[in-house]
């Protein structure tokens, strides 16, 4: 649950799993090119609480739910996706961007046998200390950022899925695991809510992701309705388009559906966000829905008339 969409999950603004806004890394490229000098702790804790500061729009959990002994950690696991992020995306790492990535998997390696430098790290050492965090979701986030680099399009939706297993999920289950959640079926709906998550914030985002040559529909979908990237690219709203988006649209709320039931499962603060999260995401679908699935003219966000008709609906949601 880090690219998530301008909808209003997991608190107030877009979860996903993963695509971050743009931005210069603490306002500083530098910032995320591992500095050698040493951090203490409660500067390393300043240093992510800084970054996630300006960016909880994107963040999984919303500020004012999140119980304060998590923050430190929840802020953690932010600064170690955003600053990979930037590597993948950042002009700055241009012609570098895999070293980056490699560099940064060697300290996330580091920082699970206790080593840390770099104050993303630091802070994260002690999270993994305090909370237990397993290191899987974490290289997973790291294979995803990769592919953000290699990978351009998806051939089927398989491909698609397998993109958000390692992008979107691993963040639902970290924060899950922080929660004191370990069971089988609570992670499973909760893959299936990030995915959901991550595939609203692929369909609202055509026009976004196209600038950076990225294509998230898959291939063999867009040749089944007759939908080329040249039509993409000229934002040509056809009749295959809508169709294509009326069906991709459907697959998420499929996932959805299946990922509703983790919303009752938890309880407290957890509970209501994972509702907020969910109807956040459901009213991104229906804003593409309501634009004819013109999402090149402008791209369907939610405002703060529909931040109200989420927080309503979560508030009415009936167990």
């Amino acid at each position: 649950m880090i690219h998530q969409p301008a909808a209003a999950p997991l608190g107030g603004g877009g979860i996903i799993p993963r695509r971050m806004p743009q931005s210069r890394t603490d306002s500083d490229p530098q910032a995320a090119s591992a500095p050698r000098s040493a951090h203490s702790l409660r500067e390393a804790q300043a240093f992510c609480a800084r970054l996630a500061r300006d960016h909880y729009e994107n963040f999984p959990v919303a500020p004012l739910l999140l119980p304060a002994a998590l923050r430190p950690a929840v802020q953690a696991i932010y600064a170690f996706a955003r600053i990979a992020d930037d590597f993948a995306d950042e002009e700055v790492h241009e012609g570098r961007r895999a070293e980056r990535l490699d560099e940064w998997g060697r300290m996330l390696e580091d920082c699970f046998r206790g080593e840390a430098i770099h104050p993303a790290f630091i802070a994260l050492r002690e999270a993994v200390r305090r909370h237990d965090l397993p290191p899987q979701p974490f290289r997973d986030l790291l294979a995803a950022f990769r592919m953000d680099v290699t990978v351009r399009r998806h051939p089927d939706f398989a491909s698609l899925l397998g993109y958000c297993r390692l992008s979107a999920d691993p963040v639902g289950r970290l924060v899950l695991h922080l929660f004191g959640h370990r069971e089988p079926r609570l992670l499973a709906w909760s893959d299936a809510l990030c995915t959901a998550l991550q595939l609203t914030n692929h369909w609202q985002d055509v026009a976004v992701d196209l600038g950076r040559d990225r294509i998230y529909l898959p291939v063999d979908e867009l040749r089944r309705f007759g939908v080329g990237e040249e039509d993409l690219r000229q934002g040509r709203v056809t009749e295959g388009f809508r169709a294509l988006m009326r069906e991709m649209v459907g697959r998420a709320r499929a996932l959805f559906a299946t990922g509703r039931p983790l919303c009752d499962a938890v309880g407290g603060r957890l509970r209501l966000e994972l509702r907020l999260t969910w109807h956040g995401g459901q009213r991104v679908l229906e804003r593409i829905e309501a634009g004819g699935y013109d999402v090149f003219a402008r791209r369907p966000r939610l405002g703060t008339r529909d931040g109200l008709v989420v927080l309503g609906r979560a508030l009415r949601w009936a167990a």
